[in-house]
């Protein structure tokens, strides 16, 4: 299990390199991580044939894992919708009457299928990697976190603790968090890990040793800052100029609410373009694409965009025959308006740029598949036929009002996809993670997932103490 002194400490790219590297051992391995905070999700198998969605981190750490996705592997996911209440989906499935549960009396209906899910990976893999959330020393809340505490015990896992020493402190990060997490937990801990650093090792001691004599915990890697490992963030933006300098400048809109954000991390690994994150006009004005993505609360996020002025820098970006892509909410924002009889997003007023409306339905739709380019104008001629894998995740249903080219449909036929004229609608989700579509646009693609798991792999093996890995086999 792989615990943390703080969010943003490094535990999942350490889980998703542990399952890459324990699976080239031949052992079977799935990811586990009990309840997920994050917009960006992922459509796999669910229960009884149907599907559900995931966090995003535990998607591709069953790749890295070489494994079937499924919903088992993150049981609990919390989409946050307002600062003060979250989408609540488990096992794959949006469960409205928990959204209204106080929280502590809430993680006691969680934890029986949390547990159920773990005891059927651990009975049917050689090997759990779990990942944990936040930090196990949250003295206020150890009564009813099942995330860290509750789940080291149940699996009875080895643990290591990571800390993100780039951010100043980290020996008092790990001695803190070590002596608050309570001694049933802490007797798990079978290694600290130093994230994130720059410089000369040599230059630690004597505090890798000075913290072993307080704790009796070894530190067992510094693994060296290294940003272009190419995993997407599972939580909050990427830097704010986060491309290769000159040449093709993305803009993507940040909106409070934004979700899936991980699907652009091919974008910023692409030679000569540069991605930005955009929360102002100025950051629109000179941009050669502008992206609206995702949003877990579309109508609330189209406010902001209109408050923060946004809106009138894109609609000269169009005027002038530029780029501009709508995915999922964003393309729900580029129509006439949002209606939403059931109150489950919103209503009013969208953009106008593409004639569409849009009703949010109480379902959600999940839906993973192949889906296929229709016969595109300029600026989005090159997509022209093409197909690839995307998946949908969405409440609303669209129909076009006016005259408007259908220009992505998903495999049952269902146009998914609209153009008018530089202006580009998409319900399809993860079309930048294709090698044909990166092509396409920009001639040039980005190493395959399957290799930079690979090369995650290769980097722990290179910098955690020899023997580390292989015994915590047998630690627990």
């Amino acid at each position: 299990m792989v615990l943390g002194t703080t969010s943003g400490a490094g535990k999942s790219w350490l889980a998703t390199a542990l399952c890459r590297w324990y699976a080239r051992r031949g052992l079977k391995v799935a990811p586990y991580k009990a309840q997920n905070m994050s917009n960006n999700a992922r459509v796999v198998p669910g229960l009884g044939g149907r599907t559900g969605e995931i966090g995003s981190a535990q998607y591709f750490q069953a790749l890295a894992a070489r494994v079937q996705p499924d919903v088992r592997m993150n049981p609990v996911l919390l989409k946050p919708e307002r600062d003060t209440a979250s989408q609540v989906v488990v096992l794959g499935q949006v469960r409205p009457d928990l959204m209204a549960v106080p929280w502590r009396r809430r993680s006691e209906q969680l934890w029986p299928p949390a547990r159920e899910a773990l005891h059927e990976l651990l009975a049917s893999h050689d090997l759990v990697v779990i990942e944990g959330a936040g930090s196990p020393a949250e003295i206020n809340l150890q009564h009813s976190d099942y995330v860290n505490l509750r789940t080291a015990q149940e699996a009875q896992a080895a643990c290591l603790l990571v800390t993100d020493i780039d951010r100043g402190g980290a020996f008092a990060h790990l001695y803190g968090t070590h002596a608050l997490m309570p001694a049933e937990v802490r007797a798990l801990v079978r290694g600290f890990v130093l994230n994130r650093f720059r410089g000369d090792a040599a230059l630690l001691a004597p505090g890798p040793q000075q913290l072993q004599g307080l704790t009796g915990v070894p530190t067992v890697a510094v693994l060296p800052m290294w940003r272009e490992h190419g995993l997407p963030e599972e939580d909050g933006l990427y830097d704010e100029a986060a491309g290769g300098g000159e040449g093709l400048h993305i803009a993507v809109v940040a909106y409070p609410r934004i979700s899936n954000l991980d699907e652009f991390q091919p974008l910023r690994r692409l030679p000569g373009v540069r991605l930005t994150w955009a929360r102002t006009p100025a950051q629109l004005e000179r941009a050669d694409w502008i992206v609206l993505p995702g949003s877990k609360h579309t109508s609330g996020d189209l406010a902001w965009l209109r408050a923060q002025g946004l809106d009138a820098p894109i609609r000269r970006h169009v005027a002038l025959g530029r780029p501009l892509l709508g995915v999922c909410g964003g393309l729900q924002m580029l129509g006439r308006a949002l209606h939403d009889p059931h109150g489950v997003d919103g209503s009013g007023p969208g953009l106008d740029l593409l004639p569409l409306e849009t009703t949010f339905d109480p379902e959600k739709l999940l839906r993973p598949g192949r889906v296929g380019f229709e016969t595109l104008q300029a600026p989005w001629a090159e997509l022209s036929g093409l197909a690839c894998a995307g998946y949908e995740i969405r409440h609303g249903r669209t129909r076009a009002v006016g005259e408007c080219v259908p220009a992505l449909r998903n495999a049952a036929g269902e146009a998914i996809g609209w153009q008018h004229g530089p202006v580009l609608g998409l319900y399809a989700h993860g079309l930048f993670e294709s090698p044909e579509v990166l092509r396409a646009l920009f001639g040039v693609s980005v190493p395959a997932l399957d290799q930079v798991f690979d090369g995650m792999a290769d980097f722990i093996d290179r910098h955690v103490e020899p023997g580390v890995l292989e015994g915590l086999l047998t630690a627990a």
